[in-house]
């Protein structure tokens, strides 16, 4: 909780609140439609993967620039965040992905705001193929995120925020014609939200709580896609070394390479 009461906490807090405020805000912007035909996917791609990178390179010094619950908890299950960090930018995301699709919404005419471009499976697309398309998006983005930010790698060459960004554009360039290249549950919440369209996403009823379509895709495919990341960091290197008997061991030694930058390892005993 020392947290709380660091001032350097906070701006970080903002910085994922306004950065994702922005995200939302002019990539929902590029993907609407202001005349007759189809929507240019590339349009749609660079304008998200343009907003990213500009974002990571304006505040990646302050919060790291996720942008995403589900870049966020990919750092959580890394360990790389304390818990009480990553709710809060998971809460700022989701709020500033909110804020953005109001402001949005009210300065597009009614004529073209549509569903604000709400994420929507491809009609011939099952719930298992969309699932499986988002978990590859997903993982692709968060692998790069994290190879770009390992400050372990030595000779690191070119801009984080072009490697991040182009991955992204990579993803919608790929995802929009089977799931709309959710790849981030803020921005597939913000619309739904504004357009109380919550057909694709998870609904509480009742005693316990149930998938209303198929739209828990895009909550699901992130959360699986940013935790199997992880597991491709890690075990790869010692599959292809002496065993799957390593794989323990590798990630026990990632954990507490991470530990020892806090201090202590929340999952034993392990103090730095």
């Amino acid at each position: 909780m020392w947290e709380l009461q660091s001032a350097s906490f906070w701006r970080a807090i903002f910085a994922e609140f306004f950065a994702t405020l922005f995200y939302v805000f002019f990539g929902l912007g590029a993907s609407l439609r202001w005349g007759p035909g189809p929507l240019h996917v590339l349009q749609v791609a660079l304008a998200f993967g343009l907003a990213l990178a500009t974002l990571v390179q304006a505040v990646g010094h302050i919060s790291g620039a996720h942008v995403n619950p589900a870049v966020t908890f990919a750092f959580l299950v890394g360990s790389q965040l304390s818990l009480l960090r990553a709710l809060s930018y998971m809460a700022a995301q989701l709020l500033g992905a909110v804020v953005g699709a109001a402001m949005l919404h009210s300065v597009t005419p009614p004529a073209v705001r549509g569903n604000l471009a709400l994420n929507t499976l491809h009609p011939g697309v099952s719930v298992g193929q969309a699932t499986a398309v988002e978990i590859l998006l997903t993982l692709q983005l968060v692998l790069c995120i994290f190879a770009t930010y390992d400050e372990r790698r030595n000779g690191r060459l070119g801009s984080v925020a072009l490697a991040v960004g182009f991955s992204l554009t990579l993803g919608h360039l790929f995802g929009m014609h089977y799931t709309g290249a959710g790849m981030n549950p803020a921005r597939s919440f913000a619309p739904a939200i504004l357009t109380r369209n919550f057909t694709n996403h998870w609904v509480s009823a009742g005693r316990g709580a149930r998938c209303r379509g198929p739209g828990w895709v895009w909550n699901a495919g992130s959360r699986f896609g940013s935790c199997f990341h992880l597991g491709v960091l890690t075990a790869l290197p010692a599959l292809s070394s002496t065993g799957c008997h390593r794989v323990w061991d590798a990630c026990v030694s990632r954990i507490h390479y991470f530990a020892r930058k806090r201090g202590s390892c929340t999952y034993c005993s392990f103090t730095g």
